[in-house]
């Protein structure tokens, strides 16, 4: 299938269909490429190659075949596998937008009391806006909700609303597209032309472009924010061999 036509099918399919339409299509095409230069950290599965992914701008060998996993998950995989003990310890969970990648393997741990939440997806348990939770003060111990706040208008008030939720010394991680080149967030709200969106930042139900001052924003909201750049940790051959985005930063908050 050539580029333009995928551009425009993921740029013009509303999210719940496609989430629908991937489960199908899945396992034929995990079969199809099957080999070994790629692997997946997530399931352990190998491939020949990976798919290409992206709204305006297409990357090559970037979607997994068989978890549909991007390079921001497998390298958040890593890191909650090798850094910290999700994988063991009992904790109290929300999961924003939950990942297909990451739903079912989640809801199976026995040491999660894992709850997902979402505006519209239809794989989540609880449906609310994320300026408007319906949750208690201070009653989860993890949160993630990753490429999200990019979604969002009043981001502030969203980040406002994830710090009320999270337990004191609970931890949260906030992964958004961001331009590291850039030192300030750009946004701008009289662009509303769905196609201006997608050229302007990157996909059609954007509305902001985030820079490096994303984390002092975290941080005057309350958090203490670790900027983790967890490639460094890896060798150029593991990067190479779970297609992962070298130098992205894993912004992992406390309270």
């Amino acid at each position: 299938m050539k580029i333009s036509v995928i551009r425009v099918l993921l740029n013009t399919i509303p999210r719940p269909i496609l989430i629908k339409a991937s489960y199908l299509a899945r396992p034929v095409i995990a079969l199809f490429l099957k080999g070994n230069k790629f692997t997946d950290p997530i399931d352990g599965k190998s491939f020949r190659k990976f798919l290409p992914y992206g709204y305006e701008n297409q990357r090559e060998n970037v979607l997994s075949p068989s978890t549909l996993s991007l390079e921001r998950h497998r390298l958040l995989w890593l890191y909650l596998k090798n850094e910290t003990d999700f994988f063991t310890s009992d904790k109290k969970m929300l999961h924003f937008a939950p990942e297909q990648c990451f739903l079912k393997r989640f809801k199976a741990m026995d040491n999660l009391d894992y709850t997902t939440t979402d505006l519209e997806s239809p794989i989540a348990d609880v449906k609310a806006d994320i300026c408007n939770l319906p949750f208690e003060n201070d009653t989860y111990d993890i949160i993630f909700c990753n490429h999200v706040l990019e979604h969002i208008p009043n981001d502030t008030k969203a980040m406002q609303e994830l710090y009320r939720i999270l337990k004191k010394g609970g931890m949260a991680i906030l992964q958004i597209p961001q331009d590291l080149s850039r030192l300030t967030t750009f946004e701008d709200d009289s662009i509303t032309d769905k196609k201006e969106r997608a050229k302007i930042f990157g996909q059609y139900d954007h509305v902001r472009i985030y820079g490096r001052d994303y984390f002092d924003k975290l941080r005057s909201i309350g958090f203490t924010v670790d900027e983790v750049d967890y490639t460094a940790n890896l060798s150029e051959e593991e990067i190479e061999k779970y297609c992962l985005q070298k130098g992205e930063i894993l912004p992992v908050v406390y309270k």
